[in-house]
């Protein structure tokens, strides 16, 4: 694949992103993408259609600057699966973005798995870029390729909700803008209800597993993953939970005593390929599913 061919891509992305998302067209928006973007993606046209139709907001198409777009190309061998990322930048403030496209193993067409913007932007590392045009894929589930494999960093990501980061997260991760907005949703949310309740952040399973690593030019590596965890609000007795205007596409207008979230993400993050501290330079997190919990739960 060349720069140009993956700019194509990024280009047919955008003009068939803005065709569903006009329509909140699921089967149209699952031919361009894939994995925890889509997960987002879908869960957004449902928190959208479950608002009134006065509170939902007309559509904005939107496209990427392609000339400010940087695309890096690993070279795959024969019955590997074929990826690239790409770095995007917008506005004044060079808002930057981090974007990952898959190529699907039975359609052969290109999906984008992952879009996060960064809080860190000045961290980025550089990515390295051999002679021939090529970046350098790492294999981001190994400790021979990255100090912190993607098991760990998914586990301090999850710890990050969960505790504040108490037991993992500031361990495996330096203070950032991004591990700081994380702890930050943990210490404020689980003190919402006061003294008539308490929320609950636990590390899930992950439903995709799929990462993606880069060799940067400083030691690092670039590394985008996903992760899954939930919140459960609780309030004592004779309290009920409201759910609020956004959670009615799940949740309806039913009051009840306890509630369950589930959220899906995906994360970038810089690693050292040797020891030492990784830095999470971004994140995005989309509410994907809600119920209500029974007593016994």
């Amino acid at each position: 694949m060349t720069k140009k061919e993956a700019l194509a891509q990024i280009a047919h992305y955008s003009k068939i992103n803005n065709e569903a998302n006009k329509h909140r067209n699921r089967a149209l928006l699952d031919t361009v993408e894939d994995g925890p973007l889509y997960a987002m993606s879908v869960a957004d046209y449902k928190e959208n259609e479950g608002l009134p139709q006065t509170d939902r907001e007309p559509y904005k198409p939107w496209s990427y600057d392609l000339a400010a777009t940087d695309v890096y190309i690993p070279r795959f061998r024969a019955g590997q699966q074929r990826w690239f990322a790409a770095v995007t930048r917008s506005g004044k403030k060079k808002h930057v973005r981090v974007m990952v496209l898959a190529q699907q193993a039975t359609t052969k067409r290109w999906e984008m798995v992952a879009a996060v913007d960064l809080d860190n932007p000045k961290k980025l590392p550089k990515i390295s870029v051999a002679a021939d045009g090529y970046a350098t894929a790492l294999d981001a589930t190994s400790s021979k390729d990255v100090a912190t494999p993607v098991t760990t960093l998914r586990t301090a990501v999850g710890d990050n909700f969960a505790t504040g980061g108490d037991l993992s997260g500031r361990k495996v991760f330096t203070s950032s803008k991004a591990t700081t907005r994380q702890i930050k949703a943990h210490d404020k949310t689980v003190h919402k209800f006061g003294s008539h309740g308490v929320t609950t952040f636990s590390a899930a399973a992950p439903e995709f597993t799929g990462s993606y690593a880069l060799k940067a030019a400083d030691g690092q590596a670039l590394v985008v993953f996903a992760h899954n965890h939930t919140q459960r609000d609780t309030v004592f007795s004779g309290f009920e939970i409201i759910p609020e205007k956004n959670d009615r596409a799940w949740l309806g207008t039913t009051n009840s005593p306890y509630f369950t979230y589930e959220f899906t993400c995906s994360n970038v993050a810089a690693v050292p390929t040797t020891l030492g501290k990784s830095t999470l330079l971004g994140y995005t997190c989309r509410r994907t599913d809600a119920h209500g919990m029974t007593a016994s739960s």
